[in-house]
Parts: structure tokens; C-alpha cells; sequence
């Protein structure tokens, strides 16, 4: 029963991540399309009342006109919308679910037993939970000292926005080398996606309602806290592909379990960046088709990385013809099936990991590269629960029938 609790828990919170990862990410590029999409306003009238941009749009049967003042308009109505709960609850339940599924078994899904660092190797579950909440922690603060102290005034995005890339190129390292592939990307884009939520709730949130508060008080508003608020927009805007990647990745043992899944990742990351860019710049009326192709390019540079190599792969099973699924088979059973079973028998498994089951010789064989994959590179069995010894890995590795 406490299995399936834990797997029903987990479904909820995931569905209810996604639900306001969508609103939220939605809501944000709509924003970012919009202030993109400003023109100039025809009417005097409404030039002479502050207005900066204008936007006509038709959906949903009917048109729509945006107006955005460049300090503060006359009046504010009492019902003002604003934007946040969608970024708190997404993280809010997006760390609920990292609790639920990696914090709750640390030495199981966060430490990396073939860390090249032998204190990570050897951290046990509670100090690899720490490092996990400390990498979160640092990457908000470096994150933020960097747009404090780089571009206080907004005058010098463009050096930040190169300093934000490379530490993203850092934290994406940092983390392969210390937790496990799965949990290295994970932990990546939950820094980006904690730098969003914290932009939302430390600078966006309190500069607008210094702002507010300011007009009602009959006072003119601090324009640097609306610039502050735009800077931080721009950022969560670029990040979002790259973290909406980054959360669906556990599913893709090719990528976290390469021995480049750093630079695979940082890839991915740049990529999802420049993509966004073309949609920023086709909002603006500005059709530069160099962003998708540049982020398609390095897209193909991470499937190139990631590719196995054809030559060592014909090379293996020449060399070891004689490894069949008959002699591979009691190692899946002995060191694989307690989780990967229709009814799984390792505590904590309600069902199997990604739905793979290896219970037939059809399915196994169906995922016979997978499994040499993540076999074959120690990341699986994870956290080695099942104790599987080197020679047992070599086999699997050989497999070839």
C-alpha cells in the first residue's frame, strides 16, 4: 500500500507540476510576445496619455487591444492582474516531486557511485541531499550576483547574458561530476528553473508592487524596477526550452549516461536558447531563420556526441560471438528484474521503472541496446542496489545474441 501511495502521490504531483508549468510558461511567452509586438499608438490621445505601445489582435471570435504606458497611467483599476502564483506553484510542486523521487532515496537515484570525485562517489544519502539543496541554493546566488553586479543598470545585458552561459556550462559539469547522469540533468534544469521562480518572487513581484504603490501614493514610479522586472522577464523567457527539455530527460539514458553528458547537455541548453530567439525576434516583425538553424545545429552536434560508435559496437560482438541471451539472462534476473518486473520486488516499486519490463525474453530483447547502454556505462543499476560486479557489466557489454 505505501508503494502505491507513493506512486499515486507522485502522479498527482506531477500532473499538477505540468498544469502550472504550462500556465506558467504560456502565460510568460505570451508576455514576451506582446511587449515584442508594441507598435507605436495611431491616436494622439492616447500618445499624450503615456501610452508606449499598442497591439491589435483577433482570437477566439473577437479583437483585442493592448496598451502598455511607459511609466504609469492616470488610474489603476482595483481588479490589476498579476502574475505569479503559476511560477510558485510550479516550483513549489517541482520540489515536491524532486523530494518524493530522489530525496526520499538518495543513495538510490543522487549519488553516482563511478563519480570521477571520490567524496561524491562516497557521499552517503543525507550528504548527497544537502549537496543537492546547496547546488540549487549556489546556482540561484551565483546566478543573481551576476545580474547584480555585471548589469546593475541594464546596460550591459549582452556581457551578462555570455556570463550566464558559461555558468550554465559550469553547473552543467559540476553536476555530472557529482550526482548520477539522470539526476545531473535534472538538478541542471532545476537550477535555471529556481532562477526563474526566485526572478518572479525577489525582483519581478516586489519591483511591480513598489510600483503600485508608488501611483496610488500619487508618486511616480521608479523606472528602474520596471527595467529590473523586464531584464529578469527576458532571462525565464530564454530559459524555458532548455529546462522544459532538461525535466523530460530521465527517460533518455543515451544522453545522462554518456560520457560527455556535460557537453550533450550544454548543447541541448544553447540550442533550446537560440530557438527561442527566433520566436523573441518573429514577435518584434523580425524573421532571422539563423537562430533555429544554429540551435538545430548544435541539436545535431549533441545526437553526434551521444551516437555509439558503430565501428566498436561490430568490433565487440565479432570479438564475442558466444554471449547470448542465454547467458545474460540470469544476470538480468538476479540484478535487474527486482524493479524491472510486471510486479516489482524491490521495496519502494509499485511498477517499473519507465514501464520496462523484463519479465519475457521478448521484452528483453526489445530493450537489448537500452539496457547495454545504461548497463554498460554503470549507471544502471542505480545507485548498484543490486551489487552487479564488473564482470557481470562486461558481459552485458558483449552481448550480442
Amino acid at each position: 500500500m505505501q508503494a502505491y501511495l507513493l506512486e499515486f502521490g507522485n502522479f498527482m504531483l506531477r500532473w499538477l507540476h505540468v498544469i502550472a508549468a504550462i500556465a506558467w510558461i504560456g502565460e510568460s511567452i505570451y508576455f514576451v510576445m506582446l511587449d515584442n509586438g508594441l507598435r507605436t499608438p495611431k491616436a494622439t490621445e492616447d500618445r499624450d496619455k503615456g501610452v508606449f505601445g499598442e497591439m491589435w489582435a483577433v482570437h477566439g471570435g473577437g479583437f483585442y487591444h493592448n496598451q502598455k504606458y511607459a511609466t504609469a497611467p492616470a488610474k489603476l483599476p482595483e481588479d490589476l492582474h498579476w502574475s505569479f502564483w503559476k511560477a510558485y506553484t510550479t516550483w513549489l510542486s517541482g520540489f515536491a516531486l524532486f523530494i518524493l523521487l530522489y530525496m526520499a532515496k538518495p543513495s538510490f537515484y543522487l549519488v553516482n557511485p563511478n563519480a570521477s570525485w571520490e567524496w561524491a562517489a562516497n557521499m552517503s544519502g543525507w550528504q548527497a541531499n544537502v549537496v543537492a539543496l546547496l547546488f540549487l541554493l549556489g546556482g540561484w546566488v551565483v546566478y543573481n550576483e551576476l545580474c547584480k553586479r555585471i548589469s546593475p543598470y541594464m546596460t550591459r545585458d549582452g556581457v551578462l547574458s555570455v556570463a550566464v552561459a558559461i555558468m550554465m556550462v559550469v553547473v552543467s559539469y559540476l553536476s555530472v561530476q557529482i550526482f548520477s547522469g539522470r539526476a545531473a540533468f535534472l538538478l541542471t534544469g532545476a537550477v535555471m528553473a529556481t532562477a526563474m521562480s526566485a526572478n518572479v518572487f525577489f525582483w519581478i513581484i516586489p519591483g511591480q508592487r513598489r510600483m503600485v504603490k508608488a501611483m496610488k501614493a500619487g508618486e511616480t514610479p521608479n523606472p528602474l524596477d520596471g527595467k529590473r522586472g523586464k531584464q529578469r522577464s527576458v532571462h525565464n523567457t530564454y530559459f524555458t526550452l532548455p529546462v522544459v527539455l532538461l525535466m523530460i530527460s530521465n527517460h533518455y539514458s543515451f544522453a545522462y549516461s554518456h560520457e560527455y553528458a556535460w557537453v550533450i547537455m550544454s548543447l541541448f541548453i544553447f540550442g533550446g536558447a537560440l530557438i527561442r530567439q527566433f520566436f523573441v525576434l518573429m514577435h518584434a516583425g523580425k524573421i532571422q531563420p539563423a537562430y533555429p538553424i544554429a540551435g538545430t545545429a548544435l541539436i545535431a552536434v549533441a545526437f553526434w556526441v551521444a551516437m555509439p560508435s558503430i565501428n566498436a559496437n561490430s568490433g565487440q560482438a565479432q570479438a564475442s560471438a558466444s554471449v547470448s541471451l542465454s547467458e545474460v539472462q540470469p544476470i538480468i534476473e538476479s540484478r535487474c528484474a527486482a524493479c524491472h518486473a510486471g510486479n516489482p520486488t524491490q521495496p519502494g516499486f509499485n511498477a517499473p521503472p519507465a514501464g520496462l519490463a523484463y519479465d519475457t525474453d521478448e521484452q528483453i530483447l526489445q530493450q537489448k541496446q537500452r539496457i547495454q547502454e545504461v548497463v554498460a556505462s554503470g549507471y544502471m543499476p542505480l545507485g548498484n542496489i543490486t551489487n552487479i560486479t564488473d564482470e557481470e557489466r562486461k558481459t552485458i557489454a558483449a552481448w550480442s545474441q
